[in-house]
């Protein structure tokens, strides 16, 4: 990806439950230096609801474009944010993807178990890559 393609999207990345944002350091330090706007959101993991309100509070600050980054209870977070308009993308790492408006239940059952819901990923939005 150019530099000036870069410049124009900011990167969101979203932590996990358990966790703080702190966690994404050594990527963040890895996109800035590719001219990635990055901004690391700090979720109180209090509620649904709050994290995506603060997440939303984070996608609001940035200039341009954003794409959303979530691990593991994070995606849950940005499946739900990701409906604002400056979101051009959703990235999943080891994160769940509960439809939206669903936090999954039994999100933290495996696939196949009894009451797991399995995500179709045909239906993520993509990011187009140079």
């Amino acid at each position: 990806m150019s530099a000036s393609t870069a410049a124009s999207v900011s990167v969101v990345l979203v932590h996990g439950g358990f966790v703080d944002g702190s966690g994404w350091q050594g990527v963040y330090n890895i996109l800035q230096e590719h001219g990635y706007r990055v901004g690391i959101v700090q979720n109180p993991t209090i509620s649904l609801d709050d994290d995506v309100a603060v997440t939303r509070r984070v996608i609001a600050a940035q200039p341009g474009p954003v794409v959303l980054v979530g691990h593991s209870y994070g995606g849950v977070v940005i499946t739900q944010a990701g409906n604002d308009p400056k979101v051009a993308g959703l990235v999943y790492i080891a994160a769940f993807c509960a439809g939206q408006g669903r936090i999954g239940r039994h999100a933290h059952r495996q696939p196949g178990a009894r009451g797991a819901r399995a995500s179709d990923p045909s239906a993520a939005r993509r990011v187009p890559h140079a």
